[in-house]
């Protein structure tokens, strides 16, 4: 249920069974497949980060109005066909700030870019070539899982306690009459793994 990033890249998938269990999830990679149905994201409200270049998307219809957090998305070398149906379903997403839709049929319609940049003004970056998001997305967050497993036990177990001695601390009043010194303020933090 706290899984925050899940890389299913170039596994060969040609579909994925419901992610309804990762509620919490933000990055997802599952680009380099063959998905040609994304009914599996409808309980993923909270991505922000969607990979789904290299795949066999011919219509998104949908599957992500949903995803109003989404900041980024890759869709290009898909088999998008539809330019009109594609960018309603983009256009609730607010937050969306990266749209690759380069290298789909819809892409070849002359005032295409004109067009999503009418209707999606809050996209920044439009169709960004490899060089930016090659490092992104054919990159493994971690090369050994053990790697994963240790970072994420880490920032999980880590408690934080301060407290801190109210008495020695002067109250209003005691501070608009100058009734009591003021004293140096000690605060104990102690942390647990």
């Amino acid at each position: 249920m706290d899984v925050l990033v899940l890389y299913l890249a170039g596994q060969g998938l040609r579909s994925i069974p419901g992610l309804s269990r990762f509620r919490r999830l933000r990055y997802l990679w599952i680009n380099n497949n063959k998905i040609q149905d994304l009914t599996f994201l409808k309980k993923n409200y909270c991505l922000t980060e969607l990979y789904l270049n290299n795949n066999e998307l011919t219509d998104i219809t949908g599957a992500l109005k949903h995803l109003c957090s989404l900041q980024i998305l890759l869709l290009h070398n898909n088999q998008l066909g539809k330019l009109g149906r594609t960018v309603k379903e983009l256009k609730g997403m607010t937050s969306l700030q990266t749209l690759n839709l380069f290298h789909n049929p819809l892409a070849q319609d002359r005032s295409y870019r004109l067009y999503v940049i009418y209707f999606l003004p809050s996209v920044q970056l439009l169709d960004r070539k490899r060089c930016e998001f090659e490092n992104r997305t054919n990159k493994v967050p971690f090369e050994n899982p053990e790697d994963a497993i240790l970072v994420r036990a880490v920032t999980r177990s880590l408690v934080e306690f301060t407290c801190l001695d109210w008495n020695k601390v002067a109250t209003c009043q005691e501070k608009r009459l100058e009734s009591k010194p003021e004293e140096p303020h000690e605060k104990l933090t102690i942390q647990f793994r």
